[in-house]
């Protein structure tokens, strides 16, 4: 595998991470009370800080050839 491509799956591991933790918080919002709340939206709120700082890594890590 390239540089590349590796950088591409990377990235979607990220994209994933944002997506979990979007889908996370709008259960822990509308579905869930109490203390389980409180711990699905703190999971959630990490899987946001590590997708955005993968993403972020990425895109400022510019092309590869």
């Amino acid at each position: 595998m390239s540089a590349a491509e590796i950088k591409e799956i990377i990235s979607f591991g990220g994209i994933g991470l944002l997506i979990l933790a979007m889908a996370l918080i709008q259960l822990s919002r509308k579905k869930l009370t109490g203390v389980i709340s409180g711990i699905v939206s703190v999971i959630a709120y990490i899987c946001l800080l590590i997708g955005g700082l993968i993403v972020l890594f990425i895109v400022v890590s510019g092309p590869t050839g």
